[in-house]
């Protein structure tokens, strides 16, 4: 009895500073999206609340992701549910289908999705109590998450363009030097495969959320007969990379290739090189530009979502961790082969993802010396990364075969320190222990 007791003390303890974390980290949320909105109207456009306000009527600006973020809501229901929440979902895109076609508005999917997930939450509020109530606020939460992060990370794209007016892409681009200049031979060889290599990759660089829901559903298989999420899975790492990436750009300010050597920079552009032509290597200077380009790049979150991606199909069956590289790698050949990045962004994109999982992951087993010397240590060299950018490029330029495997042994190092570490973490399985033979009787 006693030790039944001091059980359920620890859970009671165990609970309690989860509970008052989670209800810190929704208020913060809350105060980072009204923030943002007040941002995006002191420029004269919607933010990310108002934006989302509308797809419950207007055309969704993604029906793809919508439908991804229902999913994802619905790995809490039962299969009875599910099937009665598509069913609800499909049947008002349908009313909304024929609306719109008879007064010829935009055509987009999605709404049922949006509507389906709104109601899951008034069912949530007023129909369900306890662990029940408890467990579908979550799925409404993970769901609702997803789609609030797309238009957040729209928003802040519009805050980079607006106060960032120079940027730092002759700095880059000189350091790239060290590298080989990747984009512009990526881009060569995209052009070379003509519309069919194009379309692919474009396809997979648009639908990267679409990929990771695949991943997270089946790392969430379980919760709707465990009653319980998992204490880590890749919507989290997704989240986190979303929150904290647009802050970087706001120090590290690079719009890519395709616009400050391409013909899409117009007469912002140094000149029309990408991807004919590398660019000479001259004294970097920060350059003009428009109000309307986001400042993305530095680092490549395209290529941290994808990483993440890859780590976390690492455990699930053959094909998704087949999915998972084919998604890493076709990512890695977009952004550089359209020119929205440098191989100086996917190299701090890696190094990023990293110790962002490392730190996701520290949190929920529990803070210990390889977890902080891991994250601390993937912090410095992303640091270190974007100092030598911004004030060794022409170090870099002039001394590549130094330079270059520089840069590639301090990303490796972290992906070492990485796998060397997290598989130290992971549980070992216990040896079976064998009966004693006893003595025959005599």
């Amino acid at each position: 009895m006693l030790s039944r007791i001091d059980s359920s003390i620890n859970v009671a303890e165990w609970r309690k500073p989860r509970a008052i974390l989670w209800a810190t980290a929704s208020v913060v949320a809350l105060v980072f999206l009204i923030v943002l909105e007040i941002a995006a109207r002191h420029y004269g456009l919607p933010g990310p609340m108002t934006n989302q306000a509308k797809e419950v009527i207007f055309a969704p600006k993604s029906g793809p992701l919508l439908y991804a973020s229902m999913a994802l809501m619905m790995v809490v229901l039962t299969w009875r549910q599910r099937f009665i929440a598509t069913g609800v979902a499909v049947g008002i895109d349908i009313v909304f289908f024929l609306v719109r076609w008879a007064v010829d508005a935009k055509m987009m999917f999605g709404n049922g999705a949006l509507w389906v997930i709104l109601g899951c939450a008034v069912i949530a509020v007023t129909r369900r109590t306890g662990k029940e109530r408890v467990l579908l606020l979550k799925g409404v939460g993970l769901g609702l998450l997803l789609v609030a992060g797309r238009k957040t990370g729209d928003t802040w794209l519009l805050i980079t363009s607006k106060t960032r007016p120079t940027v730092l892409d002759q700095y880059v681009a000189t350091a790239d030097h060290a590298l080989g200049n990747p984009s512009w031979l990526v881009g060569r060889m995209v052009e070379a495969t003509g519309p069919v290599g194009t379309h692919l990759l474009d396809w997979v660089y648009i639908q990267l959320a679409v990929a990771a829901v695949a991943v997270a559903l089946y790392q969430l298989r379980n919760v709707a007969a465990e009653r319980r999420f998992p204490r880590h899975h890749l919507v989290r790492t997704f989240l986190v990379i979303g929150l904290l990436g647009p802050g970087i750009y706001m120090i590290f300010p690079v719009v890519g290739p395709i616009f400050a050597y391409g013909a899409d920079g117009g007469h912002w552009a140094v000149a029309d090189l990408w991807p004919n032509s590398a660019p000479p290597i001259t004294t970097p200077l920060q350059m003009p530009f428009d109000e309307i380009t986001p400042r993305n790049c530095m680092p490549s979150l395209h290529t941290a979502w994808a990483t993440a991606i890859f780590i976390h199909s690492r455990k699930g069956p053959r094909v998704l961790r087949y999915a998972g590289t084919f998604w890493l790698i076709a990512t890695l050949g977009a952004t550089l082969g359209f020119g929205y990045h440098y191989g100086s962004d996917i190299i701090a994109g890696v190094v990023f993802t990293l110790t962002i999982e490392a730190a996701l992951r520290s949190l929920e087993r529990g803070w210990d010396r390889s977890g902080i010397q891991l994250v601390a240590y993937g912090a410095t060299v992303f640091t270190a990364l974007l100092l030598s950018y911004r004030y060794l490029p022409m170090e870099m330029a002039r001394h590549p075969w130094l330079f270059g495997p520089l840069l590639l042994l301090a990303m490796a190092s972290v992906i070492y320190g990485y796998v060397r570490t997290t598989k130290l973490w992971e549980p070992k399985a216990a040896p079976v222990r064998q009966p004693e033979l006893q003595p025959e009787l005599v």
